[in-house]
């Protein structure tokens, strides 16, 4: 059979799929939107000063039994922050829906 027999059947089933749609990944929107968030290294009072009381404070992490430092967990609207002692170790952007693909949400 001829490469351009092969090829018909081929194109007329590309025509017939709808157009390609992707998922919205988390890191995207990331760098798309930057977000105001709280940097490496301020404390929790510079925190709660800027961004307000947190929608959720979750149960600390860690902790001796597991030779861990205790990581305390707030959650925001828009990102979670995580704090070593009193001071951020990092922050994470939420997921702004169930469809998109980012990390998990935090335990709670």
């Amino acid at each position: 059979m001829s490469r351009r027999a092969l090829a018909l059947p081929l194109i007329a089933l590309l025509g017939l799929a709808g157009p390609a749609s992707a998922d919205t990944l988390l890191i995207e929107r990331a760098q798309e939107q930057p977000v105001a968030a709280p940097a490496r290294g301020q404390t929790t009072a510079d925190v709660e000063a800027r961004f307000g009381a947190p929608q959720q404070k979750l149960e600390p992490r860690g902790g001796q039994k597991r030779q861990w430092p205790v990581i305390h967990r707030w959650v925001y609207p828009g990102f979670t922050v995580y704090f070593e002692k009193n001071r951020v170790i990092d922050v994470v952007l939420n997921k702004a829906s169930a469809e998109e693909i980012g990390p998990k949400p935090p335990i709670r």
